[in-house]
C-alpha cells in the first residue's frame, strides 16, 4: 500500500477528484474515451507521486511500491480484455444479426404495435427491456430501438430528448442487473463469490419491480410536464429514412434467439461466467437461421459486430485502466480503507466501496472487476453471504457508474439518438442513477430484514 505525509496524501486527494472530474468533463465534451482515459490517469498518477515508465521506478523499491503508470494501466486495460472480450463479440454479433435479420425489429414492433401511440414512452422502454433480458448487447439495443421510439414519438408528439432516458431506463437499470440476466454486469461477481446469476432472486425481483415502476413514473411525469410546457416532437432529417429491413420476420419467430439465449443460460449455470458463451453462440445460431432469407446480409453483420465488439471492450477497458491507476493512490487506499471499516453490515460497506469505483470508471462492469479482488475476500471473512454479496454487488454497480462520461450514456445520447447532454441527460441520470441508488437502498434494507 502506497503511503506518505500529510501533504502527499492531500494531493493525491485531490488529483484523484480532479482526475474524475476531468475525464467526465472530456468525454462530455466528445473527447474519445481511449484518449480521456489515459490522460485522467496521468493526471492522478503525477498527483500521487507515481512514476510514469519502469524505468522510473526506484530499483530499491519494495515489491508493493514498484509500480508506474504505463504499467498499471495497460494491466488494468489488458486483463479486462483478456476476460471478457469473447462473451463482448458474441454479444455484439449477435446483436448485429438480430437487426440485419430484423427480428430486434420485428418484437420491438409487435410490442409496439400491441401498445400503440398512447403508450409511446412504455413501449419503447418494454422493448429495450426484452431485448436486453433477452441477452442482446445494451449499445444494440438502443440503436434497434431507437427507429421505432423516434416514428412513436412522433405520433404521440412527444419531445424527442426523453427517447435516450427511455432507452437508457429499459436497458440498464431493472434488467441489466437482475437476477436471471445474461448481460456481464450479472456474471462478473460469479467467480469471485461462487455465485450463480440467480443470486439473491427474492430480493432482486422486489427491487427490478420498484425500480421499474418508480423510474417509469418518474419519466413519465417529466415528459408530461415538458408537454404542457409547450414541447413536442421536432423532425430532423433522416427521420423517415426506411430502415432497409423488408419484410420482418413473425414476432413469435423473432423471439426464438432471445429464448435460445435464455434457455441455455438457465441449464449451464454450471459452466459459471462461460455460461454466456454457450448461451449466446445458441442463441447465434438461431438468430442467423431465423434471418437465413437475409443470408447475404449476415457476412456484413459479423463484421460489424466484430468491429463494434473492440470499440465496446476497449472503451471500457480505457475506464478500467484509470481506475487501475486510481486504485494504487494514497486517496483510493484511504477511502477502501474507511469503507470497509464500517460498522454494521458488511453489505453495506461493499455497496458504497462498488458504487464509487463503479463512478470513478463510469462503468459498471469495470468497477466490478476492481472492486471485487478487493472486497470480496474480506467481506466473505467477515461473513457475508455470497449470494446477498452478489446481488448488492450488481445493483450497486449499476447506479453511479451511468454519469455523464460512461460510455453507453455517451454513446445513446450523442450517437445513436443525436442530443446533448445539456437536454437529454436529465431524464438519463433521473432513471439510471438515481432509481438504481433507491433500488440499492431497498435491497440492502430486505436483506436486512430476511
Amino acid at each position: 500500500m502506497l503511503s506518505g505525509t500529510r501533504h502527499e496524501r492531500m494531493m493525491s486527494w485531490i488529483g484523484l477528484v480532479g482526475g474524475l472530474a476531468l475525464l467526465i468533463w472530456m468525454t462530455v465534451r466528445g473527447v474519445n474515451i481511449l484518449i480521456a482515459g489515459p490522460v485522467a490517469a496521468l493526471v492522478v498518477a503525477v498527483t500521487a507521486g507515481l512514476p510514469l515508465l519502469p524505468p522510473f521506478v526506484d530499483a530499491g523499491a519494495d515489491a508493493a511500491d514498484a509500480v508506474d503508470f504505463a504499467t498499471s494501466y495497460m494491466a488494468g486495460f489488458t486483463a479486462f480484455f483478456a476476460d471478457w472480450f469473447f462473451m463482448f463479440l458474441l454479444g455484439a454479433i449477435f446483436g448485429e444479426v438480430m437487426a440485419a435479420s430484423g427480428a430486434a425489429a420485428s418484437v420491438a414492433r409487435w410490442i409496439t404495435q400491441k401498445l400503440g401511440s398512447r403508450y409511446a414512452l412504455l413501449a419503447t422502454v418494454l422493448a429495450c427491456a426484452v431485448l436486453t433480458y433477452g441477452g442482446v448487447s445494451v449499445f444494440i439495443v438502443a440503436f434497434s430501438v431507437y427507429g421505432l421510439a423516434v416514428a412513436l414519438f412522433r405520433e404521440a408528439d412527444l419531445p424527442r430528448r426523453f427517447i435516450p432516458g427511455a432507452l437508457a431506463f429499459g436497458s440498464v437499470t431493472f434488467t441489466m442487473t437482475s437476477a436471471g440476466s445474461p448481460e456481464i454486469q450479472n456474471l462478473i461477481p460469479m467467480p469471485f463469490l461462487g455465485t450463480t446469476a440467480y443470486a439473491g432472486w427474492e430480493v432482486s425481483l422486489v427491487v427490478a419491480i420498484m425500480m421499474a415502476i418508480m423510474g417509469y413514473a418518474w419519466i413519465s411525469r417529466m415528459v408530461r410536464r415538458a408537454v404542457a410546457a409547450g414541447e413536442g416532437f421536432v423532425s430532423r432529417a433522416g427521420d423517415d429514412e426506411p430502415a432497409g429491413f423488408g419484410s420482418l420476420p413473425a414476432p413469435l419467430l423473432a423471439l426464438l434467439p432471445l429464448a435460445a439465449v435464455l434457455g441455455v443460460f438457465l441449464v449451464s449455470q454450471d459452466l459459471g461466467k462461460w455460461a454466456l458463451i454457450a448461451a449466446l453462440g445458441s442463441g447465434l445460431i438461431a438468430a442467423v437461421a431465423v434471418g437465413w432469407p437475409k443470408i447475404a446480409a449476415m457476412p456484413g453483420a459479423f463484421s460489424r459486430g466484430a468491429t463494434g465488439a473492440v470499440v465496446a471492450i476497449t472503451n471500457t477497458c480505457a475506464v478500467v485502466g484509470f481506475g487501475s491507476v486510481a486504485q494504487l493512490t494514497p486517496a483510493f487506499q484511504e477511502a477502501l480503507n474507511a469503507v470497509q471499516s464500517l460498522p454494521g453490515s458488511p453489505l453495506i460497506g461493499a455497496a458504497i466501496a462498488v458504487t464509487v469505483i463503479a463512478s470513478l470508471t463510469g462503468s459498471a462492469s469495470g468497477g466490478q472487476t476492481i472492486a471485487l479482488p478487493l472486497i470480496a475476500p474480506h467481506y466473505l471473512a467477515e461473513g457475508a453471504n455470497p449470494e446477498e454479496l452478489h446481488r448488492v454487488v450488481a445493483i450497486a454497480s449499476g447506479a453511479l457508474d451511468s454519469l455523464p462520461h460512461n460510455g453507453y450514456v455517451v454513446t445513446t445520447i450523442r450517437a445513436v439518438c443525436g442530443e446533448t447532454h445539456k437536454d437529454a441527460y436529465a431524464a438519463v441520470g433521473a432513471t439510471t442513477v438515481v432509481v438504481p441508488v433507491i433500488g440499492l437502498g431497498v435491497a440492502l434494507l430486505l436483506f436486512s430484514i430476511f
